[in-house]
């Protein structure tokens, strides 16, 4: 049963993630009294299970992709052997010990802060009060930043297979797994898997990886995954795992989706899901609060990221849109602006949010599709050019790969309304150009910009109308 006494702030914070640490940090800021709840570690999903620790493994596989494919020998550098063998336990290490570096750092910047700490799970009562072990919160403005989780499927064996959260808790390099997903999640864990040495077969209900992405950037990434040696099976999904009860492997019976045929992969070490996120609302007793809910469970919002709610609040990826560490940060700290400095406007622009996937090679986009454009604003508006270069890094090499980069444009003037690029670097080079298209950059900006040489993305401010791509 709730104690009596109810404790009271002026803003109350239920999940230490990326957003929720923001906000709490940005409200304190303005001599606001501040709590924050979390029940796991600081930092959430980025820090603790995802970008983060994803972005060590990313490296240490981009390490290793330079000397299983030979670049130091075709560098003169004397190399013996191109094997590979990871040491996982010492990488592990080293990894999971970064990362409690990091949750000892955001406890230091919440005392700092005066942001008081609330271990525990919060729920919601229906008089507005929050229960944590027993103990009653309530504050003027409560924010709901408990972000999501992997979504696990119900089929037979189900139990058996891992997710992304379970990646993270390996042991040892899987010698053979199966990944199911086409998403970036799929995409950049099936990467990182195969360049460290696991046997990788990835599983897709259709026929590319990343579909939501400009065409020209998933048929390449898939293309890509292939020929890095990913068994990749399209229009495939999961249909039953089964355990071995004497050697611990798995098989996996893959169902043809649309057909009847069935395949069996045996002999495997690990099943992992990567096929969507669910929110972290089922404990909090939203209903009972008054706030609304879609259908999968992600709350509802406005664009002030105001709830059904009165003086209750949310973001981040339990709303379910552009699930981004920054994109959760920055809407963390422009409220905080709002509700407490007077910015009665503050509010995130959710256009023009560039992303990046690191695959092998990684993946950068801003703005529209190709596709989308053409939707919106018809054919005869939308100009495309894209071009495709061998970076001066493959001078040498034996082993090579295209940049590939689109420029999307819109109207007479060709506003630059997409960027999407595959290629060494892209993850890096995206980051200044995204500067120039949220502020309405134009082709013509890009052409009257001094290219930087010799690099990838001097390709971007040097295309011309013989890059131009017929727009169908």
């Amino acid at each position: 049963m709730a104690e009596s006494i109810l404790k009271m702030y002026d803003y109350l914070v239920i999940g230490a993630g990326s957003g929720g640490l923001a906000s709490a940090r940005r409200a304190a800021q303005y001599g606001v009294k501040t709590a924050i709840i979390e029940h796991g570690r600081l930092g959430g999903t980025c820090v603790n299970v995802g970008c983060v620790p994803k972005k060590v493994m990313w490296y240490a596989a981009s390490m290793a992709e330079i000397v299983r494919y030979g670049y130091l020998k075709d560098y003169g550098l004397n190399v013996l052997s191109q094997d590979v063998k990871v040491a996982w336990g010492e990488l592990k290490r080293k990894r999971d010990a970064y990362i409690k570096r990091l949750n000892g750092i955001y406890a230091k910047n919440l005392e700092k802060a005066e942001v008081e700490l609330i271990r525990g799970n919060a729920t919601f009562t229906s008089e507005g009060n929050v229960i944590v072990d027993g103990k009653q919160y309530n504050a003027k403005h409560i924010l709901i930043a408990t972000g999501g989780r992997p979504t696990v499927p119900e089929f037979p064996g189900c139990e058996h297979c891992i997710t992304s959260d379970g990646f993270f808790e390996l042991e040892e390099l899987p010698r053979k797994i199966v990944v199911a997903g086409a998403g970036y999640i799929a995409v950049e864990l099936a990467g990182v898997l195969k360049e460290l040495g696991s046997d990788v077969t990835l599983l897709i209900r259709r026929n590319k990886v990343l579909r939501s992405f400009d065409s020209t950037i998933s048929c390449n990434a898939t293309e890509n995954l292939i020929k890095a040696g990913v068994k990749v099976m399209t229009t495939s999904k999961i249909s039953s795992v089964s355990k071995d009860s004497t050697s611990g492997l798995l098989s996996v019976a893959v169902e043809q989706i649309g057909g009847d045929k069935v395949e069996n992969i045996a002999d495997i070490d690990k099943v992992l899901l990567a096929i969507g996120r669910s929110p972290n609302t089922e404990e909090l007793n939203l209903p009972a609060v008054g706030v609304n809910l879609d259908s999968r469970g992600f709350v509802q919002v406005d664009e002030f990221q105001n709830t059904s709610k009165a003086n209750i609040y949310a973001l981040g990826d339990v709303c379910g849109k552009a699930l981004l560490t920054p994109v959760a940060i920055a809407a963390g700290r422009k409220l905080s602006n709002r509700l407490f400095h007077g910015e009665v406007n503050s509010k995130l622009d959710y256009d023009n949010i560039p992303t990046v996937v690191f695959s092998h090679p990684p993946i950068g986009v801003i703005g529209m599709t190709q596709e989308e454009a053409i939707s919106k604003y018809g054919k005869e508006k939308i100009k495309v050019y894209q071009t495709s270069a061998t970076g001066m890094f493959h001078a040498l090499t034996e082993h090579k790969s295209k940049t590939i980069a689109k420029l999307i444009c819109l109207g007479e003037e060709e506003k630059v309304i997409g960027l999407h690029i595959i290629g060494n670097y892209a993850d890096e080079m995206l980051q200044g150009f995204s500067v120039a298209i949220k502020m309405g950059a134009t082709k013509k900006d890009f052409d009257n910009t001094v290219a930087i040489h010799p690099t990838s993305g001097e390709e971007i401010v040097t295309l011309t109308s013989a890059d131009l791509l017929t727009v169908e």
